[in-house]
């Protein structure tokens, strides 16, 4: 058995291999059959065997030399003792990147749960495989495991692989154009999952073959007759269409068996694009078209890159039938699709015989029209398809797509706006990682949640996903208006109690409408974001109340730091929002009744005040480098959970002459925690060093600076 099986794979190999390729080939068995040799498959068989099969597939497609080695090698790595670099050192680095592809495809497999989630599970597939031969070689791999399946003993296990199969890599193949292979795979799923269903279909077409046995070759000797009349070279093929194929009609149209009109099926192969025109005109002008039965491919081809005239007619012995006119080149790229690109030795044939032809090579590998070589041909081969996305998985298996550079934060609103408002922290692939955490394809993400968290507008700078960016600012909207509101409020409560007057809601109620508000919250936000100020209110509850008003100077007592751009005497303070130290880029907010507010350039309050440029001041620190201020900035810290990690943060803060004025520890997890620390700096430079010596700690999972 195992010489006839290698027998067949030389011969397939030497139709369009030379020999230096075959004794490569001949290694790579001897290889197998070494690392697999205590190994055997549910048939008895030695496990070998199946490598062997899968790589005669390739064979049959006619597959590039690397492919076929490592469909013979294609489960050394996570089945046996065998490595990586085990295969590098024996081949090449082109092949242990395909045996690398092909077995990170089957840790992916291991992941998902659900198979309702086959198209994005299919997405993730090509966005992560950079070479698309790895997917043709899983391909081959599910074909020949899908022909072995009834040795399995477990019937859910059998029926979870067919099902997958129908779901993920039948139309995986039919995403690359593989017509032969899908059917296949489609076949003998359905064959599993439906068995009865098949059954009937099958015996309703052994009984329909049995009346009219010839039906097939008479129609097609009938058509070809026609053809050479009309002097049109051509070959044609005729075929019942598969069972699944048959149900699918069945089963989507809601019709009978009976009521079907293509169940049989020609396929027309010319010479040239302008032929397969010619061929479906002489048809239409001899056989009855069915409305609606037409379909123009070739001036409007399929995402996967098929090319096609369709039409179905009562043609022949009055029988109702499908009809395909295609060229020999369309007809390649139908047949074996991907692969037919790796049938043509030199590329410039596929240039010069009919460049549209391979258009949709284009599109799904971005090859390059001038590649000068077979391997250079290959080496641009890469997908480019789905990159600007990537695909992770649920706990439950299911796969999530979101753009690329997506957080934690963005996985968790995905799943729904709740869990986003309520995450802490995130388990990636099992283990615990913040939430500022990049992902990539093919993560596992858990989400942990409580029902006291809320966002932070921390996370504005680090998610990507613009749903969550608009959640976030709708969020952090309403969160300043609770704000302004109580701020206001409590201003308002302290200008009465200045005036020595007793404070009613039911007094301000009255004055209401000369602010334009209808509700009393809506005039305590004016007085809290500074739009108005309790003195102004007041004056108008009380105009005839005398009120001496001093301002205050409170903010102008002991402000050594000077400012360019500020008018003398101007009081001012550094906002608590953003804590500005020297150095920082900043800009000036007037505020009525507390002077002007100096914030960062990136402040996330500035949102708020982009409707008022007139309050807006260009200010800048002054250089006094004898007199300089100490200001208190913060930073935190996500730090691996090690004995003597905040020893070494604390000494590194020390040794860069900085002062830790307040510690908080936010959150701590069983492999990191995180801090919050407060630094006395004298200026932004003094607190770039020190946090540049921090990042040098391999203890720091991460820093960052906090403003707000």
């Amino acid at each position: 058995m195992s010489s006839n099986l290698i027998d067949d794979l030389i011969n397939n190999v030497k139709v369009y291999q030379d020999q230096k390729e075959i004794i490569y080939i001949h290694k790579a068995i001897e290889f197998s059959k070494k690392a697999h040799k205590e190994q055997f498959r549910k048939s008895g068989e030695p496990y070998y065997f199946h490598p062997i099969e899968v790589a005669k597939l390739l064979s049959e497609i006619k597959l590039d030399n690397s492919s076929i080695i490592c469909g013979l090698l294609h489960d050394t790595v996570e089945d046996t003792s065998a490595t990586i670099e085990d295969i590098k050192k024996n081949f090449s680095t082109e092949i242990a990147s395909l045996v690398d592809g092909v077995t990170k495809i089957n840790k992916f497999s291991l992941k998902i749960s659900n198979l309702k989630f086959g198209e994005n599970y299919r997405k993730l597939l090509l966005a992560t495989t950079q070479d698309l031969r790895v997917i043709l070689i899983k391909l081959a791999d599910r074909l020949h495991n899908m022909r072995t399946l009834d040795y399995i003993l477990d019937d859910s296990k059998k029926l979870k692989i067919a099902l997958e199969t129908q779901e993920i890599y039948a139309p995986l193949a039919q995403r690359l154009g593989m017509r032969d292979w899908q059917e296949q795979l489609e076949d003998l799923a359905f064959k599993k999952i439906n068995p009865d269903a098949r059954s009937s279909i099958i015996d309703r077409l052994e009984y329909l073959n049995a009346k009219d046995e010839n039906i097939i070759e008479d129609i097609r000797y009938e058509l070809k007759k026609l053809f050479i009349d009309e002097d049109v070279k051509c070959t044609i093929y005729g075929r019942i269409k598969s069972s699944f194929s048959i149900w699918c009609k069945i089963k989507n149209k809601d019709i009978s068996f009976e009521e079907l009109s293509d169940i049989m099926a020609f396929r027309v192969i010319t010479n040239s694009t302008r032929e397969c025109y010619k061929a479906l005109g002489i048809i239409h002008r001899k056989f009855p078209y069915i409305q609606g039965r037409f379909k123009d491919f070739i001036s409007s081809p399929k995402s996967n890159g098929y090319r096609s005239l369709h039409t179905s007619v009562i043609g022949p012995k009055n029988k109702r039938i499908a009809i395909q006119f295609r060229s020999n080149a369309m007809n390649q790229i139908s047949e074996y699709g991907a692969a037919a690109h790796w049938k043509y030795k030199d590329p410039k044939i596929i240039k010069e015989n009919d460049a549209k032809e391979y258009k949709w090579m284009h599109d799904l590998l971005d090859l390059m029209d001038n590649s000068l070589s077979q391997d250079e041909l290959i080496e641009n081969s890469k997908i480019k398809l789905f990159q600007n996305n990537i695909y992770v998985f649920s706990p439950k298996g299911k796969v999530i797509e979101l753009p690329k550079k997506a957080t934690s934060v963005d996985f968790a609103y995905s799943i729904h706006s709740e869990v986003g408002d309520k995450c802490v922290a995130a388990k990636i692939n099992g283990k615990l990682q913040p939430l500022k955490t990049q992902l990539n394809n093919g993560d596992q993400v858990e989400i942990l949640t409580s029902d006291y968290s809320q966002p932070s507008p921390l996370w504005k700078r680090f998610v990507v996903t613009s749903k969550v960016k608009s959640q976030l600012r709708r969020f952090m909207r309403s969160k300043k208006i609770e704000e302004h509101i109580v701020f206001g409020k409590e201003i308002l409560l302290n200008q009465f109690k200045k005036e020595n007057i007793e404070f009613t809601e039911n007094t301000v109620d009255n004055i209401l409408y000369e602010f334009n508000c209808k509700k009393i919250d809506q005039l305590y936000e004016l007085i809290g974001s500074g739009s108005i100020t309790s003195l102004a209110v007041i004056k108008k509850i009380f105009p005839e109340l005398k009120i001496t008003y001093k301002k205050s100077n409170k903010f102008n007592k002991n402000q050594p730091i000077k400012l360019k751009g500020l008018t003398m005497g101007m009081s001012y303070h550094l906002a608590g929002c953003c804590s500005p130290i020297q150095g920082d880029k900043i800009v000036g907010i007037v505020t009525a009744g507390l002077g002007v507010s100096i914030h960062t350039v990136d402040c996330n309050t500035l949102d708020s005040y982009s409707d008022s440029p007139e309050r807006w001041l260009d200010i800048s620190w002054e250089s006094d480098s004898e007199n300089e201020e100490v200001h208190t900035s913060r930073i935190k810290i996500v730090l691996t959970n090690k004995a003597g990690s905040l020893g070494k943060v604390t000494t590194a803060i020390a040794k860069n002459n900085g002062n830790i004025s307040n510690i908080n520890f936010t959150s701590r997890k069983i492999d990191f925690f995180e801090i919050i620390i407060d630094i006395e700096v004298r200026n932004n430079n003094h607190l770039n060093n020190i946090m540049a010596a921090l990042r040098l700690l391999s203890e720091i999972s991460s820093l960052e600076r906090v403003k707000g």
